[in-house]
C-alpha cells in the first residue's frame, strides 16, 4: 500500500494535514474521528493522535478535535458526492473504498416500520480500516490442507484481531491460483462484508486468485446457493461462520461436491464443539481441517492444525 491511498482518502484541501498519517502506511492499521473527540490513529505500535497541525503525537489531549462538517465533507468525498449511490453500503454501516479498505460508520439509525434499518443519519463516528494483503500468509499451513492432492474442507478458528480474514485472503488465493500441493480450482468466495476481496466496485483490490469469483455484500446463506447455482465452484469460501442456517447452507454446497474454506470466531476446538450449531458438523466429518490460530506476546500465530478427529497435524 502507498501513502498516496491514504492522502486520497480525505478531500483534496485536508490532504496537508494527513502527511505524516500517511507516511505510517505500513504500519497503520485505523484511523479513528469521532466528532469532537481527538483524532486517533492505530498502528502496530498502539495508539496515537494527530494535532491541529497533523503531527503525530503521543498526548491525547494534544490531538485535533474533529467537527461536524469535516466528518461530512469526508464522507461526502468518500461517497463521490453521491451519497444516494452508496445508500446500500450506508445502510449496512460501512463502506469499501478503492484500495479495498473499509470505513466503518455509526451515528443516528433510521428504522423500517419492519424494524430493518434505512438509512444512518447525522454520521458523527468513522472508523477507516487499513487494508494490508500479506502474500504467503498462508505458506506454512498449506501442505496440510490437500491430501494426495486433494484440498480438504477446512476451518479456520481464531479470536477476533488474529488475521483470520488475512489467512482466508492468502488461503483463497493460493488455492485458486495452484501450488505445488495442489492444481488451480475455482473458488466462490461470499464476501458478506467485503473484507476478504474488498471489492470496489465490483472489482477485488486484494489478490485473490486468477480463478476466483466473488459475490460482494451478500449474506451467506444466499450467496452460497447462488454461487453454486451460477458459477460452479469446486470451493466456496466464507468468513464467520455464526448460525444454524450458515450450517446448513456449508451442508447443502458440500452435498453439490464444493469443498469449503471458512472461518469462524474461537479459542480452541473445544470451544467450537461446544456452540450448539456446530456440534452435528463436527460430530459428522464435515471439516477434514481445523487451523487454529491465537495471539502470543502481540503477535498472531498459527497454533496448530488438526485433523476431524482433532489428532495434530502440526502444532
Amino acid at each position: 500500500m502507498h501513502r498516496e491511498e491514504i492522502l486520497r482518502m480525505f478531500p483534496e484541501r485536508m490532504r496537508g494535514r494527513w502527511q505524516e498519517t500517511a507516511d505510517l502506511c505500513g504500519n497503520l492499521q485505523e484511523i479513528r474521528l469521532r466528532v469532537g473527540r481527538p483524532v486517533t490513529v492505530i498502528t502496530v505500535s498502539g495508539e496515537r493522535f494527530v494535532d491541529i497541525e497533523g503531527r503525530i503525537v503521543d498526548r491525547q489531549e494534544a490531538g485535533a478535535r474533529i467537527t461536524e462538517r469535516e466528518i461530512e465533507e469526508i464522507i461526502q468525498h468518500l461517497c463521490q458526492y453521491s451519497l444516494y449511490a452508496f445508500a446500500d453500503e450506508i445502510r449496512q454501516g460501512f463502506l469499501t473504498i478503492q484500495g479495498g479498505h473499509r470505513v466503518g460508520m455509526a451515528g443516528q439509525v433510521i428504522l423500517e416500520d419492519t424494524g430493518r434499518v434505512r438509512n444512518i443519519k447525522y454520521i458523527r463516528y468513522l472508523n477507516i480500516r487499513i487494508a494490508h494483503q500479506i502474500k504467503g500468509a498462508a505458506d506454512s499451513i498449506l501442505p496440510f490442507l490437500y491430501e494426495k492432492d486433494r484440498l480438504c474442507n477446512t476451518l479456520l478458528i481464531s479470536p477476533p484481531g488474529c488475521g483470520k480474514t488475512t489467512m482466508l485472503r492468502d488461503m483463497i488465493r493460493q488455492i485458486s491460483d495452484g501450488s505445488m500441493y495442489g492444481q488451480g480450482m475455482n473458488v466462490g468466495v461470499v464476501d458478506e462484508r467485503s473484507e476478504i476481496a474488498g471489492s470496489y466496485m465490483g472489482v477485488p483490490q486484494n489478490d485473490v486468485g486468477s480463478r476466483t469469483d466473488v459475490l460482494d455484500g451478500c449474506p451467506k446463506v444466499e450467496g452460497m446457493m447462488m454461487l453454486v447455482r451460477s458459477m460452479a465452484p469446486q470451493v466456496i469460501a466464507v468468513d464467520e461462520l455464526g448460525s444454524d442456517k450458515d450450517m446448513e447452507a456449508l451442508q447443502m454446497a458440500s452435498g453439490c461436491g464444493c469443498k469449503l474454506i471458512v472461518t469462524i470466531h474461537g479459542s480452541s476446538l473445544s470451544e467450537i464443539q461446544n456452540k450448539k450449531y456446530m456440534r452435528y458438523v463436527i460430530k459428522e466429518g464435515l471439516f477434514e481441517r481445523y487451523v487454529i490460530l491465537k495471539r502470543v506476546n502481540g503477535n498472531c500465530v498459527v497454533e496448530g492444525v488438526y485433523d476431524r478427529e482433532g489428532k495434530p497435524c502440526i502444532r
